[in-house]
């Protein structure tokens, strides 16, 4: 096992695209790290909310479905060595980090809008939480993120069990969506490499 920060050019094409989101250079446990949970995923959500009985519409259930998929696929991606050297490469600062984080804005609103009848509040809270976290996580020294990241989480755990009404058949929602995001993706951890590569 190697510390290896160096990936191999992103590939042309699709492939390329594919680089981009795992991480040039993916190896094959990691892709299937990366693909088979995400779907067991959405199979177990999609029976949950069945089980319990959420009466949800087909665009309820679609949504639940992607969600499920992509916050599991994102916690797995975004921890792996592949993703880590590719997304805290050189160049990837602040601004870029906080931008990934922004766009996943657009999760907690649907979420509010499809499955808490668009609770204002709701989505003030958790947008606000995430992004002074995710600041709070990104600008400090290196040597700190991970236990800095660790202590931004469990003040989302416990936001999300005491303070926020979580919606029926998705309570899983909100503590995976901050585990993808403050803890997978922004601390900077060493990619370590199989031997040989």
């Amino acid at each position: 096992m190697a510390i290896n920060w160096n990936y191999p050019k992103p590939r042309k094409g699709m492939a390329g695209a594919i680089d981009k989101l795992f991480g040039p250079g993916a190896t094959c446990a990691e892709v299937r790290l990366q693909t088979i949970p995400p779907v067991i995923a959405v199979i177990v959500s999609l029976l949950y909310a069945a089980w319990i009985d959420t009466g949800w519409s087909l665009v309820q259930q679609v949504i639940c479905a992607f969600l499920a998929f992509d916050i599991t696929g994102g916690i797995i991606t975004n921890s792996t060595s592949s993703a880590k050297r590719w997304f805290h490469r050189d160049g990837q600062g602040i601004k870029q980090h906080m931008t990934f984080i922004s766009v996943h804005l657009v999760h907690l609103i649907v979420v509010s809008w499809l499955f808490l009848s668009f609770d204002l509040t709701w989505i003030a809270v958790t947008s606000g939480y995430m992004l002074v976290a995710a600041y709070l996580i990104i600008s400090s020294a290196l040597y700190l993120q991970r236990s800095i990241a660790m202590i931004l989480y469990v003040g989302s755990l416990l936001i999300t069990l005491y303070a926020l009404e979580q919606p029926t058949g998705l309570e899983w929602f909100l503590p995976m969506f901050y585990i993808k995001l403050l803890l997978s993706h922004l601390p900077k951890e060493e990619p370590y490499r199989p031997l040989g590569e």
